[in-house]
């Protein structure tokens, strides 16, 4: 058989694959980007100490990945403790510039100093968590 013996593919079965070959790869990529409930965000359950507060630079951030917190430090005295669970489909933040803290899986960024949205796809701002510091040590989660 050559290639001349074989039947020229019509408009309609290419457009069937077409169709098929897309309906999947938009499957596959919601399987792999669920928005996450915003009401249901991972916090810390009982205090957690994280460390040293001079670990978080003034003007600056830190994500504390093993507990899921960002600590964020916009003054001298002023600390401030929001969830490291991207609220769009719960990535843990994976890195912080100044006052900002950035999502790799997706792209979102968040303002440390509020855990308000700063880019989506991410729409609801980061849960904030209760913050103390005892002896110079960051203590983050409830009765904080």
């Amino acid at each position: 058989m050559t290639s001349n013996d074989i039947p020229p593919a019509t408009r309609r079965t290419l457009l069937r694959g077409a169709a098929l070959a897309s309906a999947t790869a938009a499957g596959l990529g919601l399987t792999g980007c669920e928005t996450r409930d915003p009401g249901d965000p991972e916090l810390p359950t009982e205090p957690v100490e994280l460390g040293p507060a001079s670990e978080v630079p003034v003007g600056g951030a830190r994500i504390y990945p093993e507990h899921k917190v960002l600590v964020s430090r916009p003054s001298e005295e002023d600390y401030r403790a929001y969830s490291a669970v991207c609220t769009h489909a719960g990535c843990v933040l994976s890195g912080t510039r100044d006052l900002e803290a950035d999502c790799a899986c997706h792209g979102s960024r968040f303002d440390s100093a509020t855990g308000r949205v700063l880019q989506g796809p991410a729409h609801e701002s980061l849960p904030e968590i209760p913050l103390r510091s005892e002896n110079g040590r960051l203590i983050a989660g409830p009765a904080a």
